[in-house]
Order: structure tokens, then C-alpha cells, then sequence
């Protein structure tokens, strides 16, 4: 029984390729684990950045806001006044017309 192998070291050696394939996949779970900690602390900076410059084109769009909205007001004043004006030269006119009409 020379050429025979036992079951026993089928055994022995099927928990040796176990324990090589449980090492070689802890190792590259930890490469990986690493490799996952940088990539996060890049894309931590990146938002960091985003974040910087959204605050300073926010502060940029509020002042453009108020601007336009002073623009909008003063408009709005002058429409009002060349409205009122012509207002009163139609009712001027129409108060002379009705004295011509009367006459």
C-alpha cells in the first residue's frame, strides 16, 4: 500500500490550501482596505475644494441678487412716474376736450 494516500493527508493537505487561500485573501483585503482609505481622503479634499467654491460663488450670486433687485425697484419707480405723467396730460386733455365739446 506504497502508492495509496491516505485520507488523512488529503485532509492535512486540503487545510493547508485553506489556510493559504484564507492568507492570500486576508492580505488582499487589507491592500484593498488601504487602497479604499486614500481614495476616500482624495474625494474628502475634492469636496472640500467644491465646498470653498460654491460658498464663493454663492456670495458673488447674493450680491447680483441685491443688485438686481434695486435695479428692479428703481425701475419700477421710474415706470410708475412716467406713468403718473402721462396720466395727467391724457386727463388734461380730456377735461379740454370736454370744455371744447360743451362750448
Amino acid at each position: 500500500m506504497k502508492g495509496m494516500i491516505s485520507v488523512v493527508d488529503i485532509n492535512s493537505f486540503l487545510l493547508m490550501i485553506l489556510y493559504i487561500l484564507g492568507s492570500v485573501l486576508l492580505v488582499v483585503l487589507i491592500i484593498l482596505g488601504i487602497k479604499l482609505i486614500n481614495t476616500i481622503t482624495k474625494v474628502d479634499n475634492i469636496v472640500s475644494d467644491v465646498e470653498d467654491k460654491v460658498g464663493k460663488v454663492n456670495k458673488l450670486l447674493s450680491i447680483v441678487d441685491v443688485v438686481t433687485d434695486s435695479m428692479a425697484v428703481i425701475s419700477d419707480k421710474i415706470v410708475d412716474g412716467i406713468s403718473n405723467v402721462v396720466k395727467k396730460v391724457l386727463v388734461k386733455e380730456k377735461r379740454k376736450g370736454d370744455g371744447k365739446k360743451d362750448e
